[in-house]
C-alpha cells in the first residue's frame, strides 16, 4: 500500500518540479510551446498503450472500455465547464486546482492499478504521467505569481495536489485488488478518456499558441511525435 502511494506522490511530484523551475527561470514562450507539444505525445503514447490496451486486455468486453473511455471524456468535459466558469468568478486559482485534480486522479489511480497484477509500477505510465505534469506546473505556476500569489502559496497548491495523487493511487491500489476485469477496464478507460480530452481541449491548442511563429507551430508537431516515440520504446521495453 504504501509503495503505490510513494509511486503516486512520485509521479505527481514533477508538479512541484516544473513550479521551481517556473520560480528559478523566465522560459521563453516558443521553450513552453516544446516542452507541453513533447508532454502531449509521451501521454497520448500511454493512453494507446498503457491504458486502452490495458484495459482491452482486462475485460473482454469492449462495452465496458468504451462506456468508460467515453465516461473519462465526459466528466473532464463537464469539470472544464465548471472551471471557467468558476474561473471567471473567483479567479484563476480554483480552476489550475480543479484542472490539476482532474488530470492526476485517474493517472494516479492507473499507476496504483498497475501493481496490483506486477511486482513494479508501468515505467511508461509513471514517466507519461512525471513528464506531462511538469509544462502544466510551468505555465500555472507563472499564471499564479503574475497574478499576485506568492511562491510559498503557489508550492503549497501543488503540494495538495501531490498528497491527492498519492492517495488515489493508495486507493486504486487497495479497492481494486478482487475487482472484476471489466472494472479495471473501464478506470483504465476513463483515465484514457478524460486524458485524450485534456489533451484535445488543453495542451496541444495551447502549445500551438505558444509557439507563435508558423516554424515553431511546425515544430510543435515534431515534439509531439518525439514525445510519442520516447514514450513507446519505454513501453515496449519494460
Amino acid at each position: 500500500m504504501i509503495e503505490a502511494a510513494g509511486w503516486g506522490a512520485l509521479g505527481a511530484s514533477s508538479l512541484l518540479l516544473g513550479a521551481v523551475v517556473a520560480f528559478r527561470v523566465r522560459l521563453r514562450r516558443r521553450t513552453v510551446a516544446m516542452v507541453m507539444a513533447f508532454g502531449s505525445g509521451v501521454l497520448i503514447s500511454a493512453v494507446a498503450y498503457e491504458l486502452v490496451e490495458e484495459a482491452v486486455r482486462a475485460s473482454a468486453n469492449g462495452l465496458a472500455v468504451a462506456a468508460g473511455f467515453a465516461g473519462g471524456a465526459l466528466v473532464f468535459f463537464a469539470g472544464d465547464e465548471l472551471i471557467e466558469r468558476r474561473a471567471g468568478e473567483s479567479g484563476g486559482g480554483l480552476a489550475i486546482v480543479l484542472g490539476a485534480v482532474l488530470d492526476g486522479i485517474p493517472e494516479s489511480v492507473v499507476i496504483g492499478i498497475s501493481l496490483i497484477e506486477g511486482d513494479s509500477v508501468s515505467v511508461a505510465v509513471l514517466v507519461a504521467v512525471f513528464l506531462s505534469n511538469v509544462p502544466e506546473a510551468i505555465s500555472a505556476s507563472t499564471d499564479l505569481v503574475d497574478g499576485g500569489w506568492s511562491r510559498r502559496s503557489v508550492a503549497l497548491l501543488w503540494s495538495v495536489v501531490v498528497l491527492a495523487s498519492a492517495v488515489s493511487a493508495l486507493l486504486g491500489f487497495v479497492l481494486l485488488q478482487d475487482a472484476p476485469g471489466s472494472w479495471v477496464a473501464a478506470i483504465q478507460a476513463f483515465a484514457a478518456g478524460a486524458i485524450l480530452t485534456m489533451l484535445a481541449d488543453e495542451m496541444i491548442p495551447e502549445a500551438y499558441r505558444e509557439a507563435r511563429s508558423s516554424t515553431h507551430r511546425k515544430a510543435v508537431g515534431l515534439a509531439t511525435a518525439l514525445g510519442f516515440a520516447v514514450a513507446a520504446a519505454l513501453s515496449f521495453n519494460t
